[in-house]
């Protein structure tokens, strides 16, 4: 209390100094990052979506292209599993293409940033390092949730050609 009251002779008031402890700080550091998560998830989430969505738009442009072959291989016994499982494997392809895209720019991406911040912290810190390297399970479900995007929102449009009549199908200009 001897130093409170020193504190208060020097500066007068009880608003010009805060006292501060390590666990508050490390508290107020968690609610930082915490909610920095919560806004990369969202970007993250947004992200996925228009990507679904974008695949979908492709597929579907690609069955509406593709209407007279569908009638084709409709009249020829193909079932509408088999017309289905063509077009969602042709959209997991897709995803799966960019999900490999994206995987190389982010391992790019963490290497620069390796190098970046591990040279301005030998500038400034004495012997601490810094390297993002992603490990294989983050690679590995990074290129699922692609092709799973890529499966899900593929599935309409392959439902769409699945179910198309095979006559109106070969008709089609």
């Amino acid at each position: 209390s001897t130093m409170e009251e020193e504190l208060m002779s020097i500066l007068k008031s009880e608003n010009g100094y805060y006292v501060y402890s390590a666990s508050e700080w490390l508290e107020e550091m968690n609610k930082m990052i915490n909610m920095v998560i919560v806004i990369l998830t969202g970007i993250a989430s947004i992200s996925l979506l228009v990507g679904g969505i974008g695949i979908m738009n492709i597929m579907l442009v690609s069955v509406t292209e593709r209407t007279r072959e569908i009638g084709i291989r409709k009249s020829l016994g193909a079932k509408q599993k088999d017309i289905r499982g063509q077009f969602v494997i042709e959209a997991g392809t897709t995803s799966a293409v960019g999900g490999v895209l994206g995987i190389v720019f982010g391992l790019l991406l963490a290497r620069a940033a390796t190098i970046a911040v591990g040279a301005i912290m030998s500038s400034s810190m004495n012997g601490i390092t810094f390297s993002a390297v992603p490990t294989l399970s983050d690679i590995a479900v990074s290129f699922g949730v692609s092709v799973g995007i890529g499966v899900l929102f593929g599935y309409l449009p392959a439902n769409k050609a699945a179910k198309l009549n095979p006559i109106d199908a070969l008709r089609y200009d």
